[in-house]
């Protein structure tokens, strides 16, 4: 045990809504406004200091939980189930933040299981995947004060000098991990500034043919030109269907040639989930390679076309890996997931902080041993939220940059942490600057945001 290892103290938990100012479209659902949970973790180390750190994600309800549930039913479920992982949290043994998060979400299924019989006996169960949001802001926070505690960038403390354990702990049942720790996967000297994908969402209009006379007159661009043009992007990201081949292949094709007359440079095809055969994915990717090679190769992955479970859907996807890079998402739920979806020939795994940081450490470290490409995805991750995300992309060593596209959504919701952090929330030159974040904990320079927060929805 180290004297730097810490024990919670105290938890606030608050809860920021957003509305956006377009829908976003993904799957069969779209979102329209989301609340932010805002987590505060209060930390003691084995020498008596103490420190308070922050995590924030937002409880997305329609990406973890995609079902005809009543949504005011599934947030009820995920505000109900945060107070659990709080009260589980101020039970976990002291260590390293990184051990903390490995005991919590060892415990997750369990807990999980316990509540879905208790309070879903019947019922739509709650998804693994919404459990680990709810865990999130809790994990990350506790990272940040960690690191805060420790007077360093918390990436700088993944290693044997803080760590207790090496990585054999988080993955017992595999070898060649004795001696390592995350610090030996992560990116020695990394890039602050680094490109940044936009997304074009499922509704948004490409041109003007379809606006719909409802668009925001708030200054921001609405068509897709506008946003290339404002923010000097080279990175597009498709939202498709999954269902639909003519929109999907017309799509693609629309905003490819698009991107290549604007000097945009990279795309992504996100199916979103929807699709059950492979034979959907490579049937538009081989028609794309016939009829318009130049924008097949500007696809530089194809994102989760299949669903979400994996142990469910055990989905041979060889073929579509062949043709382009395959990335989990939805489906990565942790460091086994990933390992059972390299078996079925995915080849790249799309990290998300609100799957937690130590989750995120975990599949990144698993992934890279085995040869896993990586990108890091957003959740629309404003306000503080958004900082950890890009953090871990430029630590992680990613295929390309990072997304981030809560500054098309709800821009303005972010307003004061940008004032700290000018170049993290608004994409100058297709790229995004994390300079300004390279201080203790993540960098968030809390003391320097002037935002009111409501009064504690919950204290632990």
């Amino acid at each position: 045990m180290k004297n730097t290892d810490i024990a919670v103290k105290s938890l606030e938990l608050y809860y920021l809504p957003i509305t956006t100012r377009v829908p976003l479209k993904f799957g069969t659902e779209t979102l329209t406004s989301v609340v932010c949970a805002r987590v505060r973790a209060t930390v003691e180390n084995r020498a008596g200091g103490t420190c308070s750190g922050w995590g924030e994600t937002p409880l997305s309800v329609q990406w973890v939980w995609p079902s005809t549930v009543p949504y005011d039913e599934r947030l009820g479920c995920l505000t109900d189930f945060i107070k659990i992982v709080g009260r589980t949290v101020k039970e976990l043994a002291p260590g390293h933040a990184f051990e903390l998060g490995r005991e919590l979400t060892g415990r997750l299924p369990g807990i999980l299981s316990s509540y879905n019989r208790r309070y879903r006996s019947g019922k739509e169960p709650l998804p693994l995947l919404a459990a680990l949001l709810c865990c999130s802001p809790f994990d990350l926070a506790i990272h940040d004060a960690y690191g805060i505690l420790c007077g360093q960038p918390v990436f700088n403390t993944y290693n044997s000098r803080y760590l207790n354990y090496d990585l054999t702990a988080d993955f017992p049942d595999e070898p060649g991990f004795a001696g390592l720790y995350p610090e030996d996967f992560i990116v020695k000297s990394p890039a602050y500034r680094l490109p940044v994908w936009h997304l074009v969402g499922g509704k948004d209009p490409v041109d003007a043919g379809e606006l719909t006379g409802g668009e925001p007159g708030d200054g921001y661009p609405v068509l897709l030109a506008g946003w290339i043009r404002r923010d000097g992007l080279t990175c597009l990201k498709i939202k498709l269907r999954g269902n639909d081949p003519a929109w999907d292949y017309d799509r693609i094709v629309r905003i490819g040639m698009m991107a290549y007359e604007m000097g945009a440079h990279w795309l992504s095809a996100d199916f979103n989930c929807t699709v059950t055969d492979p034979a959907y994915v490579n049937e538009i990717l081989d028609r794309l390679l016939a009829e318009h090679p130049r924008i097949y190769a500007m696809i530089l992955y194809v994102e989760q076309p299949f669903p979400y479970e994996l142990e469910d859907n055990p989905i041979d996807v060889r073929s579509v890996s062949a043709r382009k890079p395959l990335f989990l998402d939805e489906s990565a739920h942790n460091w086994r997931n990933v390992r059972l979806g390299r078996g079925l020939g995915w080849s790249g795994v799309a990290l998300k902080t609100c799957k937690t940081q130590t989750g995120a450490l975990q599949s990144l470290c698993w992934a890279k041993a085995h040869g896993m490409t990586l990108m890091v995805q957003d959740l629309t991750n404003p306000m503080l939220a958004q900082i950890p995300h890009v953090l871990l992309a430029v630590h992680a060593g990613t295929i390309m940059g990072v997304e981030s596209n809560a500054m098309q959504f709800y821009p303005d919701a972010s307003a004061p942490e940008e004032r700290a952090h000018p170049g993290l929330y608004r994409r100058r030159h297709g790229e995004l600057d994390a300079s300004t974040a390279q201080g203790a904990g993540f960098g968030m320079r809390a003391a320097e945001i002037s935002r009111m927060l409501p009064d504690p929805a919950e204290t632990f």
